[in-house]
């Protein structure tokens, strides 16, 4: 018998990292979320290896960044070689703290991170984790959305609504064929070895920057990660079936040059194809895709996990007004106008890197490859911009950075998930209370006056996902701005407006689930 009658605001299918950051911000708007999970548990192999400070940013918002850096490696960055091991390109990364509030770059375990976002859903009593339950059915009709999937520990066929359906279900995606989006591709698609061991003993030899071995016969990436966990990406040759040359002693063969059987266990040897693909629509009516449902980016950036991460911080706060009555569809559209050309820059510039790795002339790849970022044999890491959605002036779509309180706490923990006005002392004055609004200033954070200057504005609207929505050089603008009907619409906090949760330590491979 179909078990019906559940209703939620948002059903999020999948509880990877996106759909697990998705589902703690809709939480912590207050929202009944309903997230259904396939597997088990919690997949205890590791993917992902890397994110970035803006990554790091959101996972502070949903109060687990400080359990995450405890387990994480702050990186130093990777180095292009030659097939001699001449240096073609040094992407180190600094290692002071940044524009987000965070180290530039860190490397992971990624079932460690899904321990830490998987307990910390338990603080959310209107978030319901259903594991070992796959979706097959989605239907928009009209005035709200139907899911019905199986409850594979019991058989029972169960049917749920909602205002909205997202999809962080990967790149098989059911939810993409229900959108009906076919795939713009970018001309990446190779397939690569990533081996994962463990290490016996220390190896400092092995360094600490990861390294790309550029070579047009076998390309290989080393990976340093936390703890003695090391990885190596070894690309296949045409012709080469995975299931012979992932065998340990061809594995071993491949990896002599650095490490032998006797000072090593292989954790993991898994076959990828790298694709360069984005979904042509990321939304049809009250469906969504995020993460690797929308886009799939060959790895030489480490920006695949953190991409999913954008998508969902971007979403969140969106579908929060959706749900609340106070979204139009213009703002519901920006979703994909935001984010669909930022992680599109992304992948070019991965590709762009993987003509470099498996160039015949790594030279002549290093002169083609001068847009992606390098300069002087340098590289620097792309700055994160949105592409076209609401909001006002020059500066609409950049991050605003991070400050330290004078109190000592970070500005977004200040400010909570909601909008904040930021703007010099004399315009706050100028202008007053503003309903709705926290208001920052340089007096709560030194900072601020610095990155208002370097902005060359006094006052900048912050959206939940700390992008600028808008900025004023004076006191009639702002409060131009601010009557702007469609500015406006945004500025009211959501019901359960409130400061980050207090980070907490949680038990790596724990899970709460009903």
């Amino acid at each position: 018998m179909l078990d019906t009658g559940q209703k939620f605001d948002v059903i999020v299918i999948g509880f990877g990292p996106s759909g697990a950051t998705l589902a703690h911000l809709l939480g912590l708007s207050g929202l009944s979320v309903l997230v259904l999970e396939r597997d088990g548990g919690i997949y205890n192999v590791p993917r992902a290896v890397h994110f970035d400070d803006e990554v790091m940013r959101v996972f502070q918002t949903i109060g687990v960044a400080d359990a995450v850096a405890e387990e994480a490696r702050v990186n130093v960055g990777m180095r292009f070689v030659d097939p001699d091991g001449n240096l073609l390109l040094d992407w180190s990364r600094p290692q002071d703290i940044g524009q987000h509030g965070w180290h530039a770059s860190y490397r992971f375990h990624q079932p460690t991170l899904e321990a830490v976002l998987n307990e910390g859903i338990a603080k959310y009593p209107n978030v319901h984790l259903r594991r070992r339950c796959e979706a097959f059915l989605v239907e928009d009709r009209g005035d709200e959305a139907l899911v019905r999937y199986e409850d594979m520990a019991t058989g029972r066929i169960m049917e749920a609504r909602c205002a909205h359906v997202v999809g962080c279900d990967g790149a098989r995606s059911l939810l993409r064929r229900f959108i009906g989006s076919g795939m713009e591709d970018h001309g990446f698609h190779e397939k690569w070895l990533v081996v994962d061991v463990l290490l016996n003993g220390e190896r400092p030899d092995l360094g600490d920057h990861s390294v790309q071995y550029c070579h047009p016969e076998r390309s290989m990436t080393y990976a340093r990660q936390p703890g003695n966990r090391r990885r190596w990406e070894i690309r296949l040759l045409p012709g080469e079936q995975d299931y012979s040359i992932a065998r340990p002693d061809q594995i071993w063969a491949l990896l002599s040059r650095w490490i032998g059987p006797d000072e090593a266990e292989i954790e993991r040897v898994a076959a990828y194809t790298f694709h360069s693909l984005v979904a042509e629509r990321w939304r049809d009516g009250r469906l969504w895709i995020a993460g690797d449902a929308a886009h799939q980016t060959p790895p030489f950036m480490g920006q695949g996990m953190c991409a999913g991460i954008r998508d969902v911080a971007n979403l969140a706060w969106k579908l929060v007004r959706s749900v609340r009555g106070e979204a139009s569809e213009e703002l519901l559209d920006s979703y994909q106008s935001e984010r669909k050309p930022n992680v599109t820059r992304y992948i070019v510039t991965a590709v762009g890197l993987g003509g470099l790795i498996n160039a015949s002339d790594p030279g002549a790849a290093l002169r083609m490859a001068q847009s992606s970022g390098e300069s002087g044999g340098r590289m620097k890491s792309l700055v994160s911009e949105l592409g076209p959605g609401p909001g006002a002036g020059p500066h609409r779509g950049r991050i605003f950075a991070q400050s330290r309180l004078r109190d000592g706490r970070r500005m977004d923990d200040a400010v909570g998930y909601a909008m904040a006005l930021v703007a010099d002392a004399e315009l706050a004055r100028e202008i007053g209370p503003v309903a709705g609004l926290q208001v920052i200033t340089p007096q709560d954070a030194p900072g601020i006056g610095e990155e208002l200057s370097r902005l060359g504005v006094r006052a900048a609207l912050v959206r939940p996902d700390r992008y600028i929505l808008a900025t004023a050089t004076s006191g009639p603008e702002l409060t131009a701005l601010l009557a702007t009907p469609a500015i406006a619409a945004l500025l009211a906090p959501p019901p359960s407006h409130a400061a980050a949760p207090e980070p907490r330590r949680v038990a790596a491979g724990a899970h709460r689930a009903i």
